[in-house]
């Protein structure tokens, strides 16, 4: 045990080398672009709609197909069968998000300054955390939205989990769900991270 512990002291003692370093920093920036970038999108198609109606969903806004448009009518839908309207208000998410992914660029960027093993794990764990805390908000919200469905609505149908990965039918329309190019971004933190980790695994520890 005495031995495990002292192999792990000195991983996380051990330095970065300048390659981790770069890998840091492109790291923060993808943080950055994720607070500008679409992260998911949401589009329904119908006969009545054949062009489809699309809704990206940013870090910090809503945004509807054809100028806006296509939000209006997505929440003009929503009204028929009882789902609540989707409102930017509502997602209190949004006033803090594009704040917690300056906070890990900032600890990116610490972590390539500092140059030791122990900030760029803790940099992976919390952002692993928070990647699955945030994804399991979204199904949540997602699970709602299409279970708390109001019984007085002019169409009724039965309750239902919006799709959050690809597709599926719901009444007459077709909804697809896919992760968009800020996501993207997201996922590449932890495998820059991991590379970081790798280009360093070799490097000197320094003296006591």
């Amino acid at each position: 045990m005495k031995t495990l512990f002292s192999r792990q002291y000195r991983f996380l003692r051990r330095p970065l080398g300048l390659a981790s370093r770069l890998l840091l920093l492109a790291a923060a920036a993808a943080l950055v672009g994720a607070v500008f970038l679409p992260l998911w999108k949401i589009h329904l198609v119908a006969p009545q709609y054949r062009e489809g109606l699309a809704l990206r969903i940013y870090a910090h806004k809503l945004v509807g197909g054809n100028g806006g448009q296509d939000l209006h009518e997505i929440n003009t839908l929503n009204h028929y069968i009882g789902m609540k309207p989707l409102a930017q208000a509502d997602f209190a998410e949004m006033t803090w998000l594009p704040f917690a992914f300056g906070v890990f660029g900032l600890l990116a960027l610490r972590a390539a300054f500092i140059g030791r093993m122990q900030s760029l794990v803790d940099l992976g764990v919390l952002f692993v955390y928070f990647t699955a805390f945030s994804l399991g908000n979204f199904y949540l919200r997602l699970y709602n939205y299409g279970h708390q469905l109001d019984p007085r609505a002019p169409m009724t149908i039965e309750p239902f989990t919006p799709v959050m990965f690809g597709s599926q039918k719901i009444a007459n329309f077709i909804q697809t769900s896919l992760p968009q190019s800020g996501a993207l971004c997201l996922a590449l933190v932890p495998v820059l991270v991991a590379a970081a980790m790798w280009c360093s695994r070799g490097e000197t520890l320094p003296e006591s």
